[in-house]
């Protein structure tokens, strides 16, 4: 489809699903510069307008309303409808991002590339921890990290409950290793508590890659302190991020001939930025300069498929079997 619908040349985008997250995506994609924000789509009529109104766009009920109007479109509704809104849009060419996960499985998002790549469309996944400032700045220097300590911790959430702490929370942080070491996964262990919800609430995992690199990962929706922090640890060097305040320190071991080795190194200058506003920038520049996005469907199905595994681990260990306590 082409990309130049209006006569001014800007790229026609619509928000599917303005709820916690599709709202901040129609605020931001209605300030980009060369992009037009046509409507934002929304089961209740509300927040349909509550997105669409302050930047003139249409407020829509049917994300079908929106075929032959748009260039692109950004979904963040639940992820069980992932698929089922994404496909029309995929199959005509219309350029999609989904949020994370990507789909429900990993045969629905195989169906989303195998449409995007049938039809010519653009597909990106919205994994924003790739775009947070800090990590951007470190990603140059981490060639060969042997050990990663991952921790993100927040408070019970009023959303994202259809599907549990792994895919809602820890995914973010799958991505990231995963975009660090490319090579295959040889071993995962994990261990997970239902504590609030039916579903896992609070998880650890430990990731081994064939390159010898081990991940260790803990991610809890029941934490009373908001941590989210990542630390590399590679010969001779060590890198955390504090993705939070986008902060980034890197600490350096300098031979020094005849003496002992030398520690160098503290914070590294990060411009910030909003990860959020960096993703939607990066699709809409991807569409434009006829290039792959940041995060593509590819590298989302592959942090779906680790979650997956993280999650069978979890259902396969015998916390997964545990009595629930009775008094909470």
């Amino acid at each position: 489809m082409s990309t130049a619908g209006r006569a001014d040349g800007r790229l026609r985008i619509a928000v599917i699903g303005v709820g916690h997250l599709g709202r901040h995506h129609a605020r931001i994609l209605a300030t980009l510069p060369g992009v037009v924000l046509v409507a934002a789509v929304d089961l209740i009529p509300e927040r349909a307008r509550a997105a669409a109104e302050p930047a003139g766009a249409d407020a829509l009920g049917e994300s079908l309303d929106l075929i032959g109007r748009v260039d692109a479109v950004t979904i963040a509704v639940p992820t069980s409808d992932h698929l089922a809104v994404a496909r029309p849009f995929l199959s005509r060419g219309v350029h999609v991002l989904v949020e994370k996960p990507m789909a429900a499985s990993t045969a629905e998002a195989d169906e989303m590339i195998a449409l995007a790549e049938a039809s010519g469309a653009l597909l990106a996944v919205g994994h924003s921890e790739r775009f947070n400032p800090a990590m951007r700045a470190a990603s140059p220097i981490l060639r060969t990290p042997r050990f990663i300590e991952v921790h993100r911790l927040s408070g019970f959430p009023e959303r994202s409950l259809d599907i549990d702490v792994v895919f809602d929370v820890m995914i973010h942080d799958l991505d990231v290793i995963l975009s660090v070491d490319r090579t295959d996964v040889v071993a995962v262990e994990a261990i997970g508590v239902p504590v609030l919800t039916p579903r896992i609430d609070i998880a650890n995992a430990r990731v081994r890659f064939a390159s010898g690199c081990i991940a260790n990962l803990t991610a809890s929706r029941i934490s009373r302190d908001k941590v989210r922090k990542v630390r590399f640890f590679q010969p001779d060097m060590y890198a955390s991020i504090d993705y939070a305040a986008q902060d980034l320190e890197v600490w350096r071991l300098r031979p020094r001939p005849g003496e002992r080795p030398a520690i160098e190194g503290g914070p590294v200058p990060v411009t910030k930025d909003e990860p959020l506003r960096a993703e939607l920038a990066d699709f809409a520049a991807a569409i434009q300069e006829h290039r792959p996005p940041l995060v593509p469907g590819q590298d989302g199905r592959r942090a779906l498929a680790l979650a997956s595994r993280v999650a069978e681990a979890i259902a396969a260990s015998a916390w997964a079997e545990a009595p629930r306590p009775v008094d909470m």
